[in-house]
């Protein structure tokens, strides 16, 4: 092989050797035209692609037609990316042979690795050790490939790519799933939308979807990103990526499997029971600034909207969507949809009525600006709009049209492209089948949408969506199943993070009962390291009056304890008063192992995970994301002086959460939890009653 030039390496960053690569090796090229392994070969030859293709087949000199070499240490010359079709260990040993030789970029095909058990694992980690050790960057594995349609680059195994004729774009993909990109392909050509590249990046063991991302922001052709995700693992490059975009302008759309629960399950707190999988990728997406659907034709329509509409300030009042149709009932199913989704469809406001009736429209007042079959005539479609995208009470106006978008789109839809220069975003819902219209409205930047689940979805995530909120890097969090503290070790370590706590004092069941620095009535707990939830195994005695009481109590509570939890001795008694407030609050904080540290405000009380009540955020956070928190909680929302009744502390309130988040700024702490903290009177504070923190061992 022709020597390496030294400097080639730092010539080109690693996305050119990715995704404009001029020498390519297909290692383990098949010729049977049958196999996977044959495709990338005919799928380049067929898209014209222009750099050089090196065929590698141990046991063949030829491959379709074209001449193969035994090895990549054979090669003419270095070759900038390998493609590795070769079953699982062959695979591993042409990723060390990539590292070896100096080639940059090595995209592996085969699977078995960290999804397939230990000794899959085992082989993940082989890979990630050479990764390290020679430099070579790894795409997979289970890696389908990629594509650039700008660069006529098929690097891929992926059968729907043997469609003809891509649409080039300024869409790039990234997805975990290889066969998600071919859907994408397939559907984009129907509908006109093209991608400039799509990369399945498998099992991420180096190259993860927020690196390779990042690496072509400075590209000028890509005009936003779709993302598919299974995980949010290397989530911290997914994080830097977003931040990046967001401040050129580049927008993000993604769909997020994983809306089970189970993880959940394993959760010692409310917090942890209450944040499952699908809740915190929700917060740290839209943290972040990414929109998220869960609409797979939505993740395809979307990104024009997003491209339309910007993000919400923090705080920032209801967005509205104001809705006018030539087909009321087309229109009804949209505003259904949005609805289930909490979007508000506003009505015409009586200036906006009386503009439209000036303009010649009459129109039943109502949530939808119902133009019947006058709608389908260009003059009155027009007119209805200019008046809607000028009314205020409106954030987006949405047209749904009708039969006359398939068979007449001279009529009501060539009104809504003579609008599409608005400075309101519209965007638009069409009824029928109608593939010509909406190849119209893609080409001067209307969002359009086939469905009204996906029309809702790609509304109801821009509408979500919030500018990306950066984090100072955190300490690394320590690993391990780690110490539960118990309720007084807790309750001393929150007091000293700055959360308010009830005075409290620890007796022993059987002594005598030692003078309380507070007054009775009283409330007794067992006190025992682990113990996680009392009430559930009869550790907790409310509204003890006396000292006699008392003693009953903690010798009642250590029987109790005893007999439904054998095994467990609780010897000691937590007393505290029994104090009162307006309303309970839960707030809680744990370390997610994908996304770091978050922080939760939810209902309180013992029916906490059923009311699920919640608002979920990254850690830490300041007084502006805690009030906006806040806002999303039902049950704080009362405790706001609700139909005239008395007003909570909530600057108390908001001031205990960002000092509970600050946690994050530590390594030692897993999880922590007040519930219930009781908020008093405005002016008064809130008060933690219970709380368990558990530390990292």
């Amino acid at each position: 092989m022709a020597a390496a030039d030294p400097t080639f390496a730092e010539a080109r960053s690693f996305a050119d050797k990715l995704l404009r690569p001029r020498r390519i090796a297909l290692v383990g090229i098949s010729d049977d035209r049958s196999k996977t392994a044959s495709r990338p070969l005919q799928y380049l030859r067929r898209a014209g692609y222009r750099g050089t293709i090196y065929n590698v087949n141990p046991t063949r000199a030829t491959v379709q037609g074209e001449a193969a070499y035994p090895a990549l240490s054979d090669l003419p010359e270095l070759p900038e990316h390998a493609f590795i079709l070769t079953p699982t260990e062959g695979a591993i040993e042409a990723v060390e042979e990539c590292g070896c030789l100096g080639i940059p970029i090595a995209t592996v095909l085969a699977d078995g690795f960290a999804e397939a058990g230990p000794e899959g694992a085992a082989r993940q980690a082989r890979l990630r050790e050479i990764a390290e050790r020679t430099g070579v960057r790894i795409l997979g594995p289970s890696s389908m490939g990629l594509v650039n349609t700008r660069e006529r680059l098929t690097l891929t195994a992926n059968a729907a790519f043997a469609e003809p004729d891509l649409v080039a774009g300024g869409i790039f993909v990234a997805s975990h799933s290889g066969s998600l990109i071919g859907a994408l392909v397939s559907r984009g050509k129907e509908r006109g939308i093209g991608f400039h590249s799509l990369v399945s990046v498998g099992g991420e063991v180096d190259l993860s979807i927020g690196t390779i991302c990042a690496a072509t922001l400075e590209n000028p052709e890509i005009t936003g990103y779709l993302l598919f995700l299974e995980t949010l693992r290397h989530a911290e490059a997914l994080h830097d990526f977003a931040l990046a975009a967001a401040a050129r302008g580049k927008q993000i759309l993604a769909y997020k499997l994983g809306r089970s629960r189970e993880a959940a399950e394993l959760a010692v707190s409310h917090t942890g029971a209450m944040s499952g999988e699908d809740d915190v990728a929700d917060a740290f997406l839209r943290d972040i600034g990414i929109a998220r659907v869960g609409n797979f034709e939505a993740l395809l329509e979307g990104l024009p909207l997003l491209q339309r509409l910007p993000p919400a300030a923090p705080r920032a009042p209801t967005r509205t969507v104001g809705v006018v149709a030539t087909t009321g009932g087309g229109a009804a199913m949209a505003v259904d949809q949005l609805a289930i989704r909490g979007v508000t469809v506003a009505p015409p406001s009586a200036a906006t009525l009386g503009r439209l009736a000036a303009a010649g429209i009459e129109v039943v007042p109502g949530r939808i600006v119902d133009l019947t079959l006058a709608g389908t005539r260009y003059p009155v479609m027009k007119a209805a709009l200019d008046v809607l995208l000028a009314a205020p009470e409106f954030d987006l106006v949405l047209a749904t049209i009708g039969s006359s978008a398939r068979f007449q789109p001279e009529l009501a839809v060539r009104a809504v492209i003579d609008s599409a220069g608005s400075e309101k975003p519209l965007a638009a819902f069409i009824l029928p089948e109608a593939p010509e219209a909406l190849r119209r409205f893609g080409e001067v930047g209307v969002p359009s949408f086939r469905t009204p689940e996906s029309c809702a979805e790609a509304i109801a995530a821009a509408f979500s969506r919030r500018e990306p909120r950066a984090r100072a890097p955190l300490p690394m969090p320590r690993e391990g199943a780690g110490r539960l503290l118990d309720e007084a070790e807790s309750a001393a370590f929150l007091a000293s993070v700055g959360v308010p706590v009830a005075p409290s004092a620890v007796i022993t069941p059987g002594a005598q009962i030692p003078s309380l620095p507070f007054g009775f009535p009283v409330a007794a707990k067992a006190l025992v390291p682990g113990l996680a939830h009392k009430s559930e195994v009869g550790g907790v005695v409310l509204g003890v009056g006396d000292r006699s009481a008392l003693a009953q109590a903690a010798r009642q509570i250590a029987e109790t304890v005893s007999a439904r939890r054998p095994g467990t001795a609780a010897s000691r008694i937590l007393v505290q008063p029994m104090l009162n407030g307006l309303g309970e609050v839960l707030l809680g904080y744990r370390v997610d192992p994908e996304v770091g540290p978050l922080v939760m405000l939810a209902a309180g009380g013992v029916l906490a995970e059923l009311h699920r009540d919640r608002a979920l955020r990254l850690a830490p956070v300041d007084l502006d994301t805690a009030r906006e928190m806040m806002a999303e909680v039902r049950a704080v929302k009362v405790l706001a002086g609700y139909r005239g009744g008395p007003a909570g502390d909530l600057d108390a309130l908001a001031e205990t959460l960002v000092a509970l988040s600050h946690l994050a700024a530590r390594a030692d702490v897993a999880e922590a939890e007040v519930n219930p903290l009781l908020v008093r009177r405005a002016g008064e504070g809130v008060v933690a009653v219970d709380a368990l923190v558990r530390l990292f061992d």
